[in-house]
């Protein structure tokens, strides 16, 4: 099992203001953790390259693009674009780095240069619909990689599954249209981005989950919402909206996920991908915002992609769900609405 991680320094400089959760803090609690762990020693490591206008514009309209392109500030200076999307003058660099570590991730499974890929960068894709940044977003950084298997290796059925606690509306925005392209998507139900929550498209699938949903819950949500579709469908290739802020720990809303969780499902895209699309499996960051439950539910996913055991962890095979979700002991009752609060 050839496991790459592709990153960049750069994705560093990207900063919305001090008491933004979107913080470069975000990948070093990562890659401490990986190096801590010792889990980094088992991964082919890569710089991510920055995604091409050609690559960016197979998803977004190119007057878009060019309206972004005029934003960033001078040094030291932030430009806010919505309410809760903040760009300096490094964010369109990092921006580019993030889609352009997807496509390398593409790249390199469609090459056989490794059987599965986690892109660790930032800023996050999934909220940036086609001709709209926001949610901490820019370009959709798996839609921009969906494309590219697409136009460069004639990839044609592609499953992008997004496990975030917020909705990948962006996702949902550009494929909606799309019937070779399943979006399978878990996330709390009723709260932001208050969009596409209800599809009307038989391959754009969501999963919202109740406040307080946990472990055993989402589990049996996936499994019988998720499984039978993606058989179906058959993809040739998946792809994960990889958001580990439906932890228990994490502030953004109100899931009582574990880091097994995180383990038990990339185990999961990794069996659909090993019956259709030979393991090709490539997966990006989204959201996350504890620092220590981010770094500790990445590593997880890690574990899995890689092939390693999650130790001390409880049991990967399926139990009925829970007759009471498990209360969530860091919840912040006022902080549930919005990405930034």
């Amino acid at each position: 099992m050839i496991t790459s991680y592709i990153s960049h320094s750069d994705c560093g400089n990207h900063f919305m203001g001090p008491t933004h959760p979107e913080s470069p803090l975000r990948l070093q609690a990562i890659q401490r953790q990986l190096a801590l762990s010792g889990v980094i020693q088992h991964v082919q490591q890569y710089d991510a390259r920055p995604a091409t206008l050609e690559q960016l514009a197979r998803v977004h309209p190119m007057r878009h693009l060019q309206a972004l392109d005029k934003c960033p500030p001078q040094a030291g200076q932030l430009l806010a674009l919505s309410e809760d999307t903040v760009m300096c003058a490094d964010s369109l660099v990092a921006a580019r780095l993030a889609a352009g570590a997807v496509v390398r991730g593409i790249d390199q499974v469609m090459r056989n240069q490794a059987d599965n890929v986690f892109c660790a960068v930032r800023p996050p894709g999934h909220h940036a619909e086609r001709a709209d940044a926001m949610g901490f977003c820019f370009y959709n950084n798996v839609a921009v990689g969906a494309l590219h298997a697409r136009q460069q290796y004639g990839v044609r059925r592609i499953a992008i599954l997004d496990f975030d606690v917020h909705q990948g509306n962006g996702t949902v925005d550009i494929f909606k249209h799309d019937p070779d392209t399943l979006v399978c998507s878990s996330f709390q139900n009723a709260m932001y981005p208050w969009r596409y929550l209800e599809s009307r498209w038989e391959h754009i699938h969501n999963t919202p989950l109740a406040e307080g949903c946990g472990s055993l819950d989402f589990r049996h949500a996936i499994e019988a919402q998720w499984l039978k579709k993606l058989d179906d469908f058959k993809p040739e290739l998946i792809l994960i909206s990889a958001g580990f802020d439906a932890h228990r720990e994490d502030p953004m809303a109100e899931l009582c996920l574990e880091d097994d969780d995180y383990y038990w499902i990339t185990r999961l895209a990794m069996d659909v991908a090993r019956r259709h699309c030979q393991g090709r499996v490539v997966s990006v960051l989204e959201g996350g915002y504890c620092l220590e439950a981010l770094a500790r539910s990445t590593e997880a996913h890690v574990k899995a992609l890689a092939g390693l055991p999650m130790e001390d962890g409880i049991s990967l095979r399926h139990s009925p769900p829970a007759a009471h979700a498990s209360p969530k002991v860091h919840a912040r009752p006022d902080e549930r609405d919005h990405p930034l609060f």
